[in-house]
């Protein structure tokens, strides 16, 4: 039996059927009602890896666990100690983290304090463990959505600034191999697309998908932190623009470890933008 916290987010609700697919017992756990479009078979509950009590009978009898700190990092709840305690006690054997690239290029970063602990919690729980590691997500575009139905535009800071995003579907296979198949113990992989791309160049495949000129708008750091933060905690926003602005040597190096796990290259952003064209039609 395998648990997936973070059901209902953009890599659980791909992780979630590529298990169930496999022939995995899957329980899916998210802090939201049972989500829509979940296969059959598949059992939800509602918990949170801030609360091991809320977790523990979930544990019960699972092989594997899928961690995913939710979109506040976690911030509230106890130690994450506790949780890996509860995993180890329920007999689970193998487990993979969702962390986030920023943890090794910026260790300092408050926004990812709670996420750190929860990387060293996994380190210290035992042998069995992967961590993976990605830069900023291709589906970060869907913030984009609105405007391109509407007004066929794409507004973003930093229109030249290219960096690696990658496809949430990407991230999800490697956590399904990292669960189900031996050899990825104590890894720690780093993923990221396979290719620089600026929001420029973003907004020119949405143009070409859609069949339509999108024209670009180039925001102020100003104006996009104003934007920001009517949906980002103030502590987020400051890191977020750095690494979208000046990002370091590190964030712009295109990672092998998606193609070293999959066996086939990343998916470039344009795959991503054609699954997905639907939200900017």
């Amino acid at each position: 039996m395998i648990v997936v916290t973070g059901a209902t987010g953009n890599i659980g609700r791909a992780l979630v059927p590529l298990l169930a697919e496999a022939g995995e017992e899957v329980v899916a756990v998210s802090r939201r009602p049972r989500p829509d479009g979940l296969p059959a078979g598949v059992r939800h509950a509602r918990a949170d890896v801030g609360s091991a009590a809320s977790m523990r009978p979930l544990l019960d009898g699972a092989d594997a666990f899928f961690v995913l700190v939710g979109g506040d990092r976690g911030g509230h709840g106890e130690s994450p100690k506790a949780l890996l305690d509860a995993a180890g006690a329920a007999g689970v054997e193998r487990v993979v983290l969702l962390s986030s690239q920023i943890n090794s290029t910026r260790p300092e970063a408050l926004s990812h304090a709670r996420l750190r602990e929860f990387e060293a919690a996994v380190r210290a729980a035992g042998p069995d463990f992967t961590v993976l590691r990605p830069g900023g997500f291709a589906s970060n575009a869907f913030a984009w959505a609105e405007s391109v139905r509407t007004r066929r535009t794409v507004l973003a800071p930093f229109g030249d600034v290219a960096l690696p995003v990658i496809d949430p579907a990407d991230i999800a296979e490697v956590a399904a191999a990292a669960l189900r198949e031996d050899g990825h113990a104590g890894r720690t992989y780093e993923l990221t697309g396979p290719e620089l791309i600026s929001p420029r160049r973003q907004a020119a495949v949405i143009s070409e998908a859609v069949g339509e000129e999108v024209a670009f708008v180039e925001l102020s750091r100003g104006e996009a932190h104003a934007h920001m933060a009517r949906f980002m905690p103030e502590e987020v926003i400051g890191g977020t623009l750095d690494v979208l602005g000046a990002p370091l040597p590190p964030e712009r190096e295109i990672s092998p470890d998606v193609e070293s796990v999959l066996l086939r290259p990343a998916r470039p952003f344009a795959e991503w933008v054609a699954r997905n064209l639907p939200a900017f039609r």
